[in-house]
């Protein structure tokens, strides 16, 4: 990994508040056109991170005990709010490794797409599930979730050296990164077979804009930098290395005209592979 990419990753793996909003409440709101990230940073109010980790952790625990039904954002359900071409995505590539998964959940929380599926993932001959997060919420996942199935990390570089995971899910985690295709640049490079991205906006008819995204006040009082891409340039970056098997839409609605998509990609098999009539 280059200078460039590794002082990215490890200074801005999940800047701003994130860990509560990636998964993009419905009704978000993106205002402006920012030259810079530092720029979109200086039209943000900041967060208070720990405050947020702790709401988070609060809501996911009654989850994990069973007080609660599902939660997203630190927000409680009274009923799971399923993703299911998520979760058939998923099965449908364990069933093509064993009735097996091997997961990166880059940006994942505590656990919120975890706890979303596992109830279909309980019957898998092994499901391990590991997510990359900020050091607050690794110290609070260890501490309070962490089990047989599930694992958190500070950087993928360490996810990847103890798990090996053929699978990274993306869950609403593009826009609130910096430098967004430098960061696709190097999750192509490491080579996973499967990638999901979910819950992403993007526009159709309008280039890569990075904006400032307000928090709905009933979550947080926050705003902070988001892109919103061009979904003819995302997927041409994709194209080189990853075959689109399918795209789905996400419930999520917006201020701008975008889509909100996910897409499940799989690794295109090497010319040395097709020869030998199979995959690498």
């Amino acid at each position: 990994m280059n200078a460039r990419i590794r002082s990215f990753l490890k200074k801005y793996a999940f800047p701003a508040v994130t860990f509560l909003i990636r998964k993009i409440a419905p009704g978000a709101r993106f205002t402006g056109a920012y030259a810079t990230w530092e720029e979109a940073q200086a039209r943000s109010t900041g967060y208070d991170a720990p405050a947020i980790a702790k709401r988070v952790y609060d809501a996911a625990l009654k989850v994990k005990t069973g007080e609660a039904c599902y939660e997203r954002d630190s927000v409680i359900f009274d009923r799971i709010q399923y993703a299911w071409p998520v979760t058939a995505g998923l099965l449908w590539i364990a069933a093509q490794r064993g009735n097996s998964l091997n997961l990166a959940d880059f940006g994942g929380s505590l656990g919120s797409s975890y706890f979303q599926s596992r109830r279909f993932l309980a019957d898998l001959e092994t499901c391990r599930w590991s997510i990359v997060e900020q050091r607050h919420f690794v110290e609070l996942g260890r501490t309070g979730f962490e089990d047989d199935h599930l694992r958190f990390y500070e950087t993928l570089d360490d996810c990847m050296e103890k798990e090996r995971p053929d699978v990274l899910l993306l869950s609403s985690v593009l826009p609130y990164l910096p430098h967004p295709y430098v960061f696709l640049d190097d999750i192509i490079r490491r080579g996973f077979d499967f990638i999901i991205v979910d819950r992403t906006p993007l526009f159709t008819s309008h280039p890569d804009r990075l904006t400032v995204q307000k928090v709905p006040d009933w979550i947080y009082a926050a705003s902070f930098p988001a892109w919103i891409l061009n979904i003819d340039r995302f997927l041409a970056k994709m194209s080189g290395e990853y075959e689109l098997i399918a795209d789905f839409d996400s419930p999520e609605t917006a201020n701008l005209t975008v889509l909100f998509k996910g897409f499940i990609f799989r690794k295109k098999a090497s010319p040395a592979s097709e020869r030998l009539g199979g995959r690498k």
